[in-house]
Parts: structure tokens; C-alpha cells; sequence
């Protein structure tokens, strides 16, 4: 789940609201935009390997405090390196060798100097002091930014959702998810009697005597800079056991019967996806549910939980069949997320549709896994009431600009329908397990995507990932009457297009190899007889 709100207003209606688009489908671009999405020199000649936050929140202030060790190796020689922090956090020092180094502020990027330029080769570190009131989330997790709340007995409870805004709202970091760290340790100090929970391991906590209590935590495999996170609140801890893999949840303790019962569904989502989708991807880093103050997030190794220990989304079924209201749609979904977004992560942000198209299609998976494959793929189809196709769910490049909130569910009925077209669902989840192992702790591109799944098929798949990742409208099948014949052919925006269908003639199933260009149909039938098989085609039709 990104940053904010899907775009159509039926959405509104099945109280289903997704991620908002950031700066997607326009052609005015500021600075800014180009300093936060582009990689230049000051960001291609380092490659970030550890971040060492070490931070003092304080609620009542709103406000934190402290420092990230950056550690880094040159790629190149380097006389400026580019991280990205928000203008509002105020800069204490930045600290190389125990010597402050100078640095320029351009909106909320930070140019930091050094005396010699860094040799290519070396792995090195710095130290980047700060403090500040990271922007408020006024509606996390549609908008980025620190939630200060309380729970129902009064103590602060504390939450972060920042994809999309940016993880340089809150910490210095090098703000573009083409780079991750290969490691991360997050040591948090909260006041006495709450509890931070963040991302990977425990490792231990000490009373500072001031009034605070640091606890650390400890990732050990690469993750995306707007994951890493924490959480503050007056937690109760309970754990179970999938295979080797620890699932840990920390909720407020008035809630921990319900989150018991709940949270019951993790056993078989994991049981389903390690059938499909391969072993979950950070086993060294456990896997935790926290109920946070805001609806969910897929933070890796520490999914945030706001669904009110309710089937649906919020009581709601997106897909408006009812098959959504039999498992929690923040569980599956943002847990999804750990295989497609988490471990497998799109080089630039225009390419979000690999990670929220296949973490929507994971949704369906787990729907096949315990109800079928008919009804994963009535929700899938009923889903498409959310989709406006008006827009391409592929973004514009290097200007931090994400594609349509289309992604999501365009993006899953692709995945359908490619599956469809495999005509072969042995070869279809091969493909999609060689897939998650392959790209696994990868950041890829759409092209990657596109070659990967093609290869496995001998349909040519690449009009049709061109028709609907960057084309808005959907293909049309036509037919007409010819000297009694009748034809079909497809009208779309890419030309020459063309992409087997299946259709229903009567009660048998019909593969039609349509292309551009009119083809007879060796039936004596009228065309009305004809039905497009449309639980696995996301397409239009017309009879001429």
C-alpha cells in the first residue's frame, strides 16, 4: 500500500481507498522532482551498505533527535555526495573522520562536500547529526509522516508511513529506492514504561537513566529506505512458529485476545505463499504483525496492522463479491508486499506497478489457496469496477513520479490474464516462483519484468505488456459480418497489436488468435452466440 488515494470516486462507495499517486501523469516537473527522482553523479558513485539510526523520540514534543551513520563504498571518485532530508529537520553537523564537513541545502536535498574527493574502491562512513518535527501525517497512511496519537488508556502511540512522501521527512538517506542497504540498525529511545518495535531482529534495550529507554533492533538483509521504521507504544508481545520462520505481534495489550484470534491467518497465508510464491524472503529478520494508530503498511520484517481485527478492508470488500470479507485484506495484502516490493523493489518509483500490481495479485492467490481458482478470479474481475483506465500505470522516469493507481488491480488483472495465456497453470507458477527466487533482494525494472515472464512463454508477450502497462485504454475486440462470415480482430493503441483470447461459443471454450488485421471465424454461428471468457480477459468487445 503507498501514499495515498485512488483516483475513482465509485472506490468510495466499498470504503476502499488506495495510495495516492505522487506527481504521476503530468508534464510540469520541478527541481525538486528532478534532485529527489534522478541519479546523478552525486548519487551513482556511492552504494549505501549500512544506516545506523540512533534517534530519541519524544511524544510530547512531537519531536527526534540524534544521528544515522551512513556507511557507503565509492563506486567512483567522489567529491560531493547528495543524501536527501527534508528542509523543516534542521542539521546539527555532519561529522567524516571526526571532522565537520561543509554542505549546501537545495530543497530537500543535502550536498555534503569533502575536503579530498573519496578514492573508488574504499568503504567509508559518515556520521549525520539532526533533529527537527518530521511533517505530520494528517491521514496516514494516504499522506506521509509521524502519527502522534494515543491508545484508549492514554499512552502515546506513535507510527510512521512515509512511501511515496519519502523516507527523508524523518531521517537522511539517499532517497531513491534503486539503492538499499545491505544492513540497518535502528536503536530507539522512548520514554520509560512504551516500547519501540521496529524492523528485523531484537537485539536488546538498556535504560539510559534520563528518563528514556534505548531499544535496538538489528535488519540483516537489504531494505528499502521508506521500511525501515519505527514503532512507539505500550505494546504486549506474543509469538507462533511457521516452518523456520519466527512470526512475532506486538498490539496494545486491551486487544490481545482479538489480535490471537486474528492473526490466526498468517499460518495459512504463509502456507499458500511459500506454496506459490517460494519462502519468505527475510527468514534471518523474522516476520511481525504491530498494530499501529494508522490502517497498514508493508514495512519489511514489521508489517503495520490497523485493520481492527476485521475481515475486508475495514469491514468492506473491494472487489464487491463478498469473496473479500473471508480474511483480512491488511494481513494478506501488505504481507504480500514482503515477496513484491519488499525483496523483489522497482529501480525507480515509475515502475511501482511491479511491486503493488503483484501484491494485489497476491491477493488472489490466497483466495485460490483456500476457496479456488473461480473465485480468485471473480474477485479479480470484480475489482475492475475500481479502475478508470484513464491514465498509464507506468510513471515518468527519473522525476520521482509513480504511474495511475491503476497499478494495483489493472496490474493483478494483467497478471491473470498473462496466466491465461499461458494456458498451462504448471508452467504459470513455475514461472512465477523462478521469478521471486531470481529477483529476490533485487531492485529491477519493468523491462526485466517484461523479459522474464515472455521468455517463459512461446506467445509473444510484448504487445501486451505495452498495451496495458503504457497505454491507458484497454484493447477492443471487434466482430463483424462479412459475406456471412463472421471476423474479429483487435483495435488497440499499439500497432500491430495482437493477443490470443479465449471466448465461449455455446458451452465450449474458443482460443482466438486475434491480431490487427480481420480473420474468419469458422463457425456457423451469429456473433451474438459469442462470449468473451472475461474472468480471465480484461479486455473490451464490440460487435460492429
Amino acid at each position: 500500500m503507498r501514499k495515498l488515494i485512488f483516483g475513482l470516486l465509485a472506490v468510495l462507495s466499498t470504503g476502499f481507498l488506495q495510495a495516492q499517486v505522487v506527481g504521476s501523469n503530468h508534464s510540469e516537473y520541478t527541481e525538486a522532482d528532478s534532485l529527489r527522482g534522478s541519479l546523478r553523479p552525486e548519487r551513482t558513485n556511492y552504494d549505501v551498505r549500512k544506516y545506523h539510526l540512533k534517534l530519541k523520540v519524544k511524544p510530547e514534543e512531537k519531536s527526534i533527535s540524534g544521528s544515522n551513520i551512513i556507511t557507503f563504498k565509492v563506486v567512483n571518485d567522489m567529491p560531493v555526495m547528495q543524501l536527501d532530508l527534508f528542509e523543516n529537520m534542521k542539521i546539527d553537523s555532519i561529522l567524516y573522520q571526526d571532522r565537520t564537513l561543509d554542505y549546501e541545502r537545495k530543497h530537500n536535498a543535502v550536498f555534503i562536500n569533502f575536503e579530498k574527493a573519496l578514492k573508488k574502491g574504499i568503504t567509508d562512513s559518515i556520521e549525520f547529526f539532526y533533529h527537527g518535527n518530521p511533517i505530520e501525517a494528517r491521514n496516514a497512511p494516504w499522506d506521509g509522516g509521524f502519527v502522534w496519537e494515543e491508545d484508549q488508556e492514554g499512552n502515546p502511540w506513535v507510527g510512521v508511513a512515509v512511501q511515496g512522501t519519502g523516507a527523508s521527512l524523518w531521517y537522511p538517506n539517499k532517497d531513491h529506492q534503486s539503492d538499499e542497504p545491505e544492513a540497518a540498525q535502528i536503536d530507539i529511545a522512548v520514554p520509560n514504561g512504551l516500547m519501540n518495535v521496529s524492523n528485523g531482529r531484537f537485539v536488546g534495550k538498556t535504560e539510559l537513566g534520563n528518563g528514556f529507554t534505548e531499544w535496538r533492533w538489528e535488519v540483516v538483509n537489504p531494505i528499502n529506505n521508506y521500511n525501515i521504521m519505527i514503532n512507539i507504544g505500550n505494546y504486549v508481545h506474543f509469538s507462533d512458529k511457521y516452518k523456520d520462520l519466527d512470526l512475532d505481534y506486538y498490539v496494545l495489550p486491551y486487544n490481545l485476545e482479538k489480535a490471537k484470534e486474528q492473526f490466526e491467518q498468517v499460518q495459512g497465508m504463509m502456507k499458500c505463499f511459500y506454496e506459490k510464491m517460494g519462502p519468505y524472503p527475510f527468514v534471518e529478520d523474522g516476520f511481525k504483525l504491530i498494530e499501529t494508530p494508522y490502517l497498514g503498511m508493508e514495512h519489511q520484517s514489521a508489517v503495520a496492522y490497523g485493520n481492527k481485527y476485521m475481515n475486508g478492508y475495514l469491514g468492506s470488500d473491494i472487489s464487491g463479491t463478498g469473496i473479500g470479507l473471508n480474511w483480512d485484506y491488511i494481513i494478506i495484502h501488505e504481507s504480500g508486499h514482503e515477496w513484491y516490493g519488499n525483496s523483489i523493489t522497482a529501480k525507480d518509483i515509475a515502475d511501482m506497478w511491479i511491486q503493488e500490481g503483484f501484491t494485489s495479485y497476491t491477493e488472489a492467490i490466497y483466495i485460490e489457496c483456500n476457496w479456488g481458482k473461480e473465485k480468485a478470479q471473480q474477485y479479480l474481475k470484480g475489482t475492475r469496477r475500481n479502475l478508470g483506465n484513464r491514465g498509464t500505470i507506468i510513471g515518468d522516469y527519473g522525476v520521482n513520479a509513480e504511474g495511475s493507481g491503476d497499478m494495483y488491480f489493472k496490474g493483478a488483472n494483467l497478471l491473470n490474464m498473462i496466466r491465461s495465456i499461458y494456458d498451462d497453470d504448471e508452467l504459470w507458477w513455475e514461472t512465477l516462483r523462478d521469478y521471486t527466487e531470481t529477483f529476490k533482494h533485487k531492485t529491477i525494472t519493468t523491462e526485466d519484468t517484461e523479459k522474464f515472464f515472455d521468455d517463459a512463454t512461446e506467445v509473444d508477450l510484448e504487445p501486451v505488456f505495452e498495451q496495458y502497462l503504457r497505454r491507458a485504454s484497454l484493447p477492443e475486440l471487434q466482430f463483424k459480418t462479412e459475406n456471412g462470415k463472421i471476423q474479429y480482430k483487435w483495435k488497440a493503441d499499439v500497432k500491430n497489436f495482437k493477443m490470443p483470447v479465449d471466448v465461449f461459443i455455446g458451452d465450449e471454450e474458443v482460443r482466438l488468435f486475434a491480431t490487427s488485421d480481420w480473420k474468419n471465424l469458422d463457425r456457423d454461428i451469429s456473433p451474438e452466440e459469442i462470449r468473451i471468457n472475461d474472468l480471465e480477459f480484461y479486455i473490451n468487445s464490440k460487435l460492429l
